[in-house]
């Protein structure tokens, strides 16, 4: 990684990148200009302090006297772990009113996928490949955090993940650059409003900046050592596209690429991401990571670890006290620093008086509006609605789904993972209740009809190894007509330093599995997860996969809706399900290498002896209660020159009798190029809405820069030659195919797969 290391020059990873300064950044407001210049060192240093107010599980409660006096004093510019509008309300009066210079202080909360109005889980909303419906759980969430004194969340996480082994792709969109974009400029655009921060606005944060999803080995924090392409093609572009998006701030990763941990890394921080792409928002560091480059080895002591931080241009510690303690003695020993100071503090103020915080410090506070926002009747219908479009059907042999209820006497339920609210609302759920979560039994009960005897057992529980409940829930399911069988992992199994070495689902979880099965009634999987799991023995022997996730307070009543037909599912993997856990990790956009896996060759090619090189169930894999016929593909053009498009389009008909979505997904491939590309990237998707018999026209417009590499001098490089095109409705089920020719080589000016393409849908 010699371009992001301070030994080696930087020049190739900069150069070619177009400024993306957005409106969000357009100017510099006098305010906050204005106070900078009557602010002392101790309080320009108070404002790039976040403190925490309470803690996760009980927040508010670090809220004493000696906080209030530090509020007074201008020694803190912002409060995690934080809620309420009343309490947040009396805590913003102290800083605006008994303050020297009366400034308004943050408030932040990780509200991930909701606030008290619970989402799906985000790789569960990655999974609708809808990026309306993320924008709408992001706008439900924001309407609510703000509507309790919140201005700021660390959301969304767009680290893209390729190793389901890390705990922390439940908080992401997967394994794919395109996708990962698309969803991070959704989820933006939610929380903000829209691309500029305007007041009454919940601030974005894109995290974890640099390549935290790129940990050796799936375990959390740990070092990522990746080639510069991998870097720039893979893992950046979600970033490039939340800075167009006018996110106001981001997070700077816990890891270090190629030895240089990322809160110190200037040369990514401060040269690519604000002199390169032009983005001018607040840097905060993650929970204690300044403190923390001790730990990496990068200095000596902590008086360094805030030098090193500010010059890479973090303008906030969170939590760590560094700057608060250490930096004052940092600035001592070298003037300079002076100007990088003024630099960070002009950036928090500039963001405080976007959201309108300097006019009116108290309109987050409003009491009746909290009531009114809080888990209302539309918001829940919002969660139902979501949840639905984000659960996958796996595999269903004989179209056991949907389910009759008219011909059944009794369905059984079975699986401690059932009745566990806490479990669906997942990692990261805010001020979300297991009380109010609607259960997977809960939702069936209420939807089956009264001739319909809801049976249920835990069985067996995730989090033990006790076996003593299964036999109760065999006969329970010897009993019934029908088998719901909830298996999976509980919410701990999923989330930030929860990373798994076996990716099976739990052995108290399997032994279930295989003694319902062993009774050859019929029996529905409903998986509930936070990550691609190994499914190798349910694969071969349950009739019926249901992906459900973790989906939040109406995941009951989604799973019902789904199961009896009321709904039918057409979500999509946004990252394969492997084989076994040794065969990760894996991506469908590999390269082909010199030797081809070949599953008709037994040797001498890029395979496994012991199993086959294909994923499970590959990216993008979902099926429906409907088929799909793919028909009529067009092209506007065999050709394509600089600033050129072709627009590439195709006619889909549902020829199922059933109305379903259908996700249609466009893979491109340059087949011959200087730099080996990967066999198939991902270009374009659209969910549609199709009833019975109907039919519509997909177009997707491409130009000639969404198909540019990194080259070997560093820049954005689209070379002239044949591009290979597919259509289908997964990276393993490809149904169209074309291809036409780039007429020019030149070069780019952004990362292609952050780059959008433009699609239109027609009746034809």
């Amino acid at each position: 990684m010699s371009s992001l290391t301070r030994h080696a020059a930087v020049a190739c990873l900069v150069v070619a990148f177009v400024s993306c300064a957005s409106p969000a950044f357009a100017q510099s407001p006098s305010r906050a200009e204005a106070l900078l210049k009557k602010m002392t060192l101790d309080e320009k240093i108070g404002q790039l302090v976040q403190r925490a107010g309470g803690r996760s599980k009980s927040l508010n409660s670090k809220l004493d006297d000696a906080e209030l006096e530090r509020v007074r004093a201008g020694s803190v510019g912002s409060y995690l772990h934080v809620a309420g509008a009343e309490p947040l309300g009396k805590l913003q009066k102290v800083a605006v009113e008994e303050s020297r210079l009366g400034i308004p202080l943050l408030f932040a909360m990780d509200v991930v996928h909701g606030y008290r109005t619970i989402f799906p889980v985000p790789l569960a909303l990655a999974a609708t490949w809808a990026p309306e419906s993320e924008e709408r759980a992001a706008r439900v969430a924001a309407d609510e955090a703000t509507s309790a004194g919140l201005h700021w969340t660390f959301a969304p996480m767009i680290d893209v993940a390729r190793d389901p082994r890390w705990g922390r792709i439940v908080e992401g969109a997967g394994e794919d650059p395109y996708l990962g974009a698309r969803m991070a400029v959704a989820q933006v655009n939610g929380y903000q409003g829209g691309n500029t921060l305007r007041p009454g606005s919940l601030m974005a944060t894109a995290k974890h900046f640099g390549a935290y999803g790129a940990a050796i080995g799936g375990r959390d924090y740990n070092s990522a050592d990746l080639s510069e392409r991998t870097l720039q093609e893979v893992y950046l572009p979600p970033f490039y596209a939340a800075a167009r998006a006018g996110a106001g701030s981001f997070m700077a990763a816990f890891n270090d690429i190629a030895g240089v941990p990322t809160t110190a890394n200037k040369d990514l921080l401060r040269g690519l991401l604000r002199d390169r792409w032009g983005w001018q928002g607040l840097m905060v560091s993650d929970w204690g990571a300044i403190g923390e480059l001790l730990n990496h080895g990068v200095t000596a002591d902590r008086a360094g670890a805030a030098a090193l931080a500010l010059d890479a241009s973090v303008d906030m510690d969170m939590v760590g006290g560094v700057f608060a303690d250490d930096l004052k003695g940092a600035i001592g020993k070298d003037a300079a620093r002076l100007k990088q100071l003024d630099e960070a503090v002009l950036r928090i103020l500039r963001v405080k008086e976007q959201l309108g915080l300097f006019d009116k410090p108290m309109q987050y506070h409003d009491t009746e509006r909290e009531a009114r926002e809080l888990l209302s009747p539309a918001h829940r219908e919002a969660a139902r609605a979501i949840a639905r479009q984000s659960m996958v059907l796996l595999k269903n042999d004989g179209k056991l789904l949907p389910l009759d209820a008219s011909k059944l006497r009794s369905v059984a339920v079975i699986g401690a993972l059932a009745t566990d609210g806490l479990s669906a609302l997942g990692s990261w759920r805010a001020q979300g209740k297991a009380d109010e979560v609607v259960t997977i039994l809960a939702g069936i009960t209420s939807a089956a009809p009264k001739t319909l005897k809801v049976l249920s057992a835990p069985g067996a529980d995730p989090r033990t190894a006790d076996l003593t409940g299964i036999p109760a829930a065999v006969k329970l399911v010897k009993s019934a007509d029908v088998t719901i069988l909830v298996i999976g992992e509980d919410y701990d199994l999923s989330g930030e330093s929860r990373s798994r070495s076996d990716l099976e689902v739990p052995a108290s979880q399997l032994e279930l599995a295989k003694r319902v099965l062993a009774t050859g009634k019929p029996v529905v999987v409903v998986l509930a997860n936070g990550r691609p799991l190994a499914l190798p023995w349910l694969a071969d022997n349950a009739p019926v996969i249901l992906e459900s996730w973790m989906l939040g307070v109406e995941g009951g009543n989604a799973v019902a809706d789904v199961l009896f037909g009321k709904y039918s599912p057409a979500g999509r993997l946004p990252a394969a399900f492997p084989r076994t856990t040794g065969a990760v990790p894996f991506n469908y956009s590999a390269n082909a290498t010199g030797r081809p896996a070949d599953p008709d060759l037994k040797k001498d090619t890029v395979r496994y002896h012991d199993l086959p090189i294909t994923p499970q169930f590959a990216f993008g894999h979902g099926l429906s209660y409907s088929e799909f016929r793919y028909s009529d593909l067009t092209q506007s053009t065999q050709s394509v020159g600089p600033d050129e498009r072709v627009d590439i389009s195709i006619v889909v008909e549902n020829v199922g009798g059933v109305a379903s979505d259908e996700v249609v997904q466009l893979y491109v491939r340059d087949p011959i190029a200087s730099i080996a590309r990967p066999v198939l990237e991902l270009r374009g998707f659209k969910r549609l809405e199709l009833a019975a018999g109907a039919r519509k026209r997909v177009t997707f417009s491409l130009t000639p820069e969404q198909l540019a590499f990194w080259g070997p001098r560093g820049q954005w490089l689209i070379e002239a030659g044949r591009i290979d095109f597919w259509i289908g409705a997964s990276s393993a089920d490809l149904r169209a195919n074309g291809s036409f020719e780039i007429t020019k080589t030149h070069t780019g000016t952004a990362p292609a797969a952050a780059l959008p393409t433009r699609v239109v849908v027609s009746n034809n």
